[in-house]
């Protein structure tokens, strides 16, 4: 998201508070074995989850975010074969949703990978009357079992609209801090990892902690840079993102 916002802001200064703060999606991808995969497939519609780097996205016709994907590849010719990356959860979920053929690359979040379908199933009979709710990057398997899916933002919607008082929450678990603020009367209910560990909290986000987040004011640094032949592919699947989200 970093590099995100320094190709949309070439002029500003963008900091992060430790360089490996990374993401298993983006790591999953590299650009080389990406290049690879897309010549493997030519005359295909490259679409690219935002979670990806910058030159996964210089390589890409057009970005998305698990809020817009369906929307966007609703709007992409039925006679033009689209390739997805680089979340094959997210992508076969869209697949579901838009009724369009995906290839998708083999790319996975290890958060969304780890949440235990046989945990979820005693939560799920333990608590009855509890809204499952869960992200598109989950396996499909999960997703089968949940109530509701959709991206961060709409997961805490859902929690707002919805008449259920108790939530079982298959997303990343920082985000029930913010619906456990946001609404103290409902209850909700973290899905445990595989072998019931907590493995499924992103290790990559905790490791911005609040003392590196000063460390880097402090200093201005580190900084994020990039090659600008690569921001300046990077930005025109973003600019088409924007656009065709009005």
């Amino acid at each position: 998201m970093a590099e995100t916002a320094k190709i949309l802001c070439p002029q500003k200064t963008v900091l992060i508070p430790d360089l490996d703060a990374g993401c298993t999606l983006a790591d999953d991808c590299p650009a080389d074995e990406f290049a690879e995969f897309r010549n493997k497939h030519p005359n295909h519609f490259v679409i690219s989850y935002i979670n990806c780097t910058a030159a996964v996205k210089a390589q890409s016709d057009l970005i998305c975010t698990s809020s817009n994907a369906v929307d966007l590849v609703k709007q992409i010719p039925k006679d033009r074969p689209i390739l997805f990356a680089p979340d094959q959860n997210l992508g076969k979920w869209v697949q579901k949703k838009s009724g369009r053929k995906l290839t998708c690359w083999p790319g996975r979040c290890i958060v969304h990978e780890t949440f235990n379908e046989e945990a979820l199933i005693k939560l799920k009979l333990k608590y009855p009357e509890a809204e499952t709710i869960a992200h598109p990057e989950c396996p499909t398997n999960l997703l089968d079992l949940s109530d509701f899916i959709g991206s961060t933002s709409k997961l805490l919607k859902q929690t707002e609209k919805s008449q259920a008082t108790t939530f079982i929450v298959l997303t990343e678990p920082g985000i029930l801090h913010q619906m456990r603020i946001q609404m103290p009367d409902k209850t909700f209910i973290e899905v445990p990892g595989i072998d019931g560990c907590s493995c499924n909290a992103c290790p990559y986000m905790r490791l911005n902690t609040l003392e590196k987040l000063l460390a880097c004011l402090e200093t201005m640094q580190p900084q994020i840079n990039l090659e600008e032949t690569v921001r300046l592919k990077a930005v025109k699947p973003i600019e088409n993102m924007l656009r065709m989200s009005k």
